[in-house]
């Protein structure tokens, strides 16, 4: 995963990217049916550089490098689909999740095209061993970031960047997801939509995406854990069908560093839980 932290946090802000990673093992290629150019539609492609350099402003960034079909950060550890698995111990995965039976788990069972990732059952222990090397790791960084940011401001702000079809945008540039009100306080949603409004987005909340696994788990206002996702339409800066930067790249990529000088800027010295 890639990790940047300031040199001096100065703001209670954390960013993550978890769905951008591109870094395909050989091996895990050659057990894939599709080829390199499907498994890559699942990519929040280029998120990562659309967040920047948020250490610059005092923030930290958490990117992961790993692709999102191999292993999903953004899902629990347990959202399995049981019938993935030629050998999978009694007991070890409970009922399957909305999720992992539609093959979007964890571990996922099929490309963003829908087609099978295998040509067959794989193993539990590869699960297993990608949990253990990625999704673990990841996660236990996050909660290292989170846990600095509260130790010096008594609270952390997670900002979930991820990107959405252009085909699901409903004609939305930007969607915020708090899970309806539930995991950020509605000072720091307001911020966000004026800002990007601001910039010239079209901006909606929570249709239709309310909030992943992070926003979920991490959310917690009342115990000093706000988390907010953003989801970016891919036709601003992405030619969808080969995975590639549009001529609308780099504008999106300033607009975004704009957005986020100014949510740092107003988060300095401001307790947006207590609001």
């Amino acid at each position: 995963m890639h990790v940047s932290t300031p040199v001096a946090r100065t703001t209670p802000y954390v960013f993550t990217s978890p769905h951008s990673g591109r870094d395909y093992p050989a091996g895990f290629l050659k057990a894939c049916v599709p080829p390199l150019a499907t498994l890559r539609r699942s990519e929040d492609a280029y998120v990562d550089e659309i967040v920047g350099d948020p250490a610059s402003l005092g923030a930290s960034f958490l990117a992961a490098r790993f692709p999102r079909v191999f292993i999903d950060p953004s899902r629990a550890p347990n959202e399995l689909d049981p019938a993935m698995f030629y050998d999978t111990p009694s007991g070890a995965i409970g009922p399957p999740s909305a999720r992992a039976s539609a093959g979007l788990g964890v571990v996922s069972r099929l490309a963003a095209d829908g087609r099978p990732l295998y040509r067959g059952p794989i193993s539990y222990d590869e699960a297993r061993q990608r949990i253990a090397a990625c999704y673990r790791p990841y996660h236990q960084r996050l909660n290292a970031e989170i846990a600095a940011a509260r130790a010096l401001f008594g609270e952390a702000i997670i900002i979930d960047c991820h990107s959405m079809p252009s085909a699901s945008a409903r004609g939305a540039d930007i969607v915020l997801g708090d899970r309806y009100g539930a995991s950020c306080s509605r000072a720091l949603v307001a911020r966000a939509e004026a800002h990007f409004r601001d910039l010239g987005f079209a901006v909606v909340r929570n249709r239709p995406y309310a909030g992943g696994y992070t926003t979920e788990h991490y959310g917690q206002p009342s115990a000093g854990v706000q988390a907010l996702q953003i989801e970016i339409n891919r036709g601003l800066y992405l030619e969808e069908a080969t995975v590639t930067k549009s001529r609308g790249f780099t504008a999106l990529r300033e607009s975004f560093a704009d957005w986020t000088r100014r949510m740092v800027a107003e988060a300095k010295g401001v307790s947006l839980a207590a609001e």
